[in-house]
Formats: structure tokens, sequence, C-alpha cells
């Protein structure tokens, strides 16, 4: 890269603990899925992509469109920290989005989770995370 005077000895260090986070963040969302499966929600999407942003899961449970945020660290307390007042700006923009491609559009009954994953894999959910 032309631009990057970072010696390669660090630039290899970042890139390994970057990979070592990607992997243990795409695994606590696997995991999530799987624990909001075994409580009969199906989940129709992973990683969802919109312009304003990315939702980590998007489940059904009945009428109700349940989007989750997964957030993962050492302790619960600690991935609970990790969330900023923008990325949950995003988020909710994030989901007008989506909910723009459903029938009810703005209308469909929403729920939007945070899960926090520690490092033993402790799941915690707290749901309906960002009311008011």
């Amino acid at each position: 890269m032309p631009f990057d005077f970072a010696p390669s000895s660090v630039r290899s260090r970042n890139s390994a603990r970057g990979l070592v986070n990607y992997h243990a963040g795409h695994a606590a969302e696997s995991s999530v899925a799987r624990h909001y499966e075994d409580r009969g929600i199906a989940i129709c999407a992973q990683n969802w992509r919109g312009i304003t942003g990315e939702i980590d899961l998007i489940g059904r449970n009945g009428d109700v469109v349940v989007f989750v945020e997964v957030k993962q660290s050492r302790t619960h307390d600690l991935a609970a920290s990790h969330l900023s007042q923008a990325q949950i700006g995003r988020i909710f923009a994030t989901v007008d989005e989506f909910l723009a491609g459903e029938p009810k559009g703005l209308l469909t009954d929403v729920r939007i989770d945070l899960a926090l994953v520690d490092g033993m894999g402790r799941i915690e959910v707290i749901e309906n995370a960002f009311a008011g």
C-alpha cells in the first residue's frame, strides 16, 4: 500500500488480531442465532446490509420481526460498553430501511434486541433493548 507507513510487524499483528476478532464475532453471531432458533424464532437473515448499516441477525416470531445486535467481549458488561450512540442510530436507520420492504412497512411489529456474548460463550439477551 503506497501510504501505509506502519512497519510490517505492526501490520501483521493488527491484521492477526483483526482476524481473531472477526472470527470471534462471527462465532458469537452463529451462537446467538442458534439461541433464538432454539426458542422458536426463525432467523431469516444474518449480517443484512443496507445503505445505512448492517443488522447482525433478523428473525421472525409470528408477525413480529426481531432485529438483533450482537456484541461479544470478555464480559457481558464490556460487550455492552462497545455499543455507541452513533451505532444505535445506524441500527434504527437500518431497521427502517429493512422495514420499507415489508408488506406493512413501518407499521410492522418489531423488536430490537441486544445479545451479549461473554468470553465463555454465555449469552445474555436484552429484549427491546432500545425501547424508550
